[in-house]
């Protein structure tokens, strides 16, 4: 479909960004906005349980609702399957992880998955990861606003891709 051919034309470079169940309007405008700085692929949301990309979205994304395709999904955990069968690596942010964001290789194809404002990542999406990643902290991850670590977990790709675009 729509994200097989888009994950097709990054030509191996693929960033997509997958939000479980945001509901907040004005997150999810906010992590538009990130995703489309860190020029993000696509953005995958849920049909249900998520805010819809309604005008409070599109007016918190500063347009960028319109700049980059936002691919509203039935069933999520069955669009990461396909994505991973396309040799994307999918990467859910969980706070209970080993591994931090920092020892990711974000260079190559990769989705990075988000859960919503409450509960985080739902268990079936979690178990449909190939791993789980946390963002290093010192204080506890309930005190961050999803969008603002949507945008630490973007920028860290971008970093990454900046790095190995140079050598």
């Amino acid at each position: 479909g729509e994200l097989a051919g888009l994950i097709d034309a990054a030509d191996g470079k693929a960033l997509v960004l997958v939000l479980d169940e945001v509901q907040d309007p004005h997150n999810l405008g906010a992590c538009l906005r990130s995703a489309a700085a860190a020029g993000v692929t696509a953005v995958v949301i849920p049909k249900d349980k998520s805010a819809p990309v309604n005008a409070t979205v599109r007016k918190v994304s500063a347009g960028a609702a319109d700049r980059i395709p936002v691919v509203a999904v039935t069933n999520l955990a069955r669009s990461i399957k396909d994505m991973q069968k396309l040799g994307v690596w999918v990467y859910g942010l969980a706070g209970e992880a080993s591994q931090t964001i920092h020892q990711l290789d974000m260079k190559g194809n990769i989705a990075l998955v988000m859960g919503g404002e409450g509960d985080g990542l739902r268990e079936l999406t979690r178990k449909s990861c190939d791993a789980l990643v946390r963002l290093p902290q010192v204080g506890s991850v309930e005190s961050m606003n999803v969008s603002v670590a949507c945008g630490m977990l973007l920028y860290e790709s971008v970093r990454q891709r900046a790095t190995s675009r140079s050598k």
